[in-house]
């Protein structure tokens, strides 16, 4: 993986509120294409993570780049090359399925014809093109969850982060979403993706473990498997995140 094209490189990412550092010395790499799992319980700081990654919140301190592009004096280019998604699904309920892709084709500043064209695709794609003046608010969660995927990547980004994507849904349809996933990840598109789900977690190329701002594992499910000698990923990150828990109960 050495060989392909870093999309994501952070060498020292440190963000501090006054005495609280909410992420402490930061190191990784994200390649083009991958599906990079960003683990931890509530507060571990993977939100304060994204959110400079994003562009919308600067470091206290680091080397930072976001395909290519410095989180300091770039911010801008960054948030022309990404894409964002959160457990909300950032779709306007008021606007019907149309109107929501043509809004954001808007703010990512797509022309009238490319965007015409790529929500016709779009709406076939999902199968919902007999749906397109049906109002957000009327669609059950699922689809919901699909089309704001799918307009995350509409201006078609070099990275797409995704925080915690699937909550409150179905087994079913989380798996659903995850074929969405896997087919942009093989176009090229990085997948930057936090879960609470740890059996999503089998899914990333790579994942990364944090506790109290710090990563404390970051390899393949495969060979964090092994080197905690366990089975799962959800035993993984209790040996990492809960060690009191394994005491506690054995």
């Amino acid at each position: 993986m050495n060989n392909r094209k870093v999309e994501i490189k952070a060498v020292n990412l440190t963000k501090k509120y006054g005495k609280f550092i909410a992420n402490d010395k930061l190191n990784f790499e994200v390649y083009k294409g991958e599906i990079f799992g960003f683990l931890g319980a509530n507060g571990a700081g993977k939100t304060t993570a994204i959110r400079i990654l994003c562009g919308l919140s600067k470091p206290t301190s680091g080397d930072i780049t976001v395909s290519g592009f410095d989180v300091y004096k770039q911010t801008e280019e960054i948030k022309k090359n990404i894409g964002y998604m959160s457990q909300k699904f950032s779709l306007y309920e008021d606007l019907t399925i149309a109107e929501n892709i043509e809004l954001y084709g808007g703010i990512y500043g797509l022309s009238r014809k490319f965007i015409k064209e790529r929500t016709n695709h779009l709406l076939e794609k999902l199968q919902i093109m007999e749906h397109k003046n049906t109002l957000i608010s009327s669609l059950p969660l699922g689809w919901k969850q699909k089309l704001a995927f799918s307009v995350a990547i509409f201006h078609e980004p070099r990275i797409v982060f995704l925080d915690e994507p699937t909550g409150g849904v179905d087994p079913i349809t989380r798996r659903q979403f995850w074929d969405l996933i896997y087919e942009a990840s093989s176009q090229g598109i990085t997948v930057f993706v936090t879960t609470h789900y740890m059996d999503e977690a089998e899914y990333c190329d790579r994942v990364s473990i944090m506790v109290d701002g710090r990563i404390e594992a970051l390899d393949t499910p495969a060979v964090l498997k092994e080197t905690y000698k366990v089975s799962n990923m959800n035993d993984v990150f209790i040996r990492i995140a809960r060690p009191d828990f394994i005491i506690n109960n054995e």
